[in-house]
């Protein structure tokens, strides 16, 4: 049984990451490549800014949103973050919600889904994926960029993808597939 977890990681209100979350969600569906998989929008979760006493790889928490948060990321054996550019980085919110924990991460699959305007949210990436590594996940070199978003949304706010940007979700569900069983005996 293979999980894998979508990360919608802007919180702003009228965000564009949802609906690019739900198109990525409904990929992976089409794909077959995982058994189930969970789509988790950060707005509706509303971690707190971190507020666990114990450093997290050591896995004391005290909160219930916290136990909660690790299960939920602990089931997974890979992952999708969907990435908004924020002034040529990634958001807090995706930040504080991957260093709630530290152990559940490790020896997992990470694919990128950024998007944007020209840059296609391409700094947003890169800057995340050292976070990514220092947590012991392996972001994959496939993913997808989305440059002028807004122009793939409809005006029910439904995000329909160009061809490009199809293949580029195929190949990187197709990578995580690999990679995920490839790490499942390190962790």
């Amino acid at each position: 049984m293979s999980r894998l977890q979508i990360i919608v990681a802007s919180t702003r209100p009228g965000r564009v990451g949802l609906p690019v979350g739900q198109w990525v969600e409904a990929a992976a569906g089409k794909h077959g490549g995982f058994d189930e998989v969970d789509l988790t929008d950060l707005a509706e979760l509303d971690l707190p800014l971190m507020d666990e006493p114990n450093h997290p790889r050591l896995a004391r928490y005290t909160k219930d949103h916290t136990k909660e948060w690790a299960a939920r990321v602990g089931a997974a054996d890979a992952y999708v973050f969907v990435l908004a550019e924020y002034n040529h980085s990634y958001t807090a919110g995706v930040k504080n919600a991957v260093d709630y924990l530290h152990n559940e991460w490790q020896y997992k699959p990470a694919g990128l889904v950024s998007y944007g305007g020209v840059s296609a949210g391409l700094r947003a990436a890169q800057a995340f994926k050292p976070v990514l590594l220092s947590l012991k996940m392996v972001p994959i070199v496939e993913g997808v960029m989305i440059p002028f978003v807004g122009q793939s949304l409809d005006d029910e706010r439904v995000f329909t993808p160009n061809e490009t940007v199809q293949a580029s979700a195929d190949a990187m569900l197709d990578e995580l597939g690999r990679w995920s069983g490839a790490l499942s005996s390190l962790r």
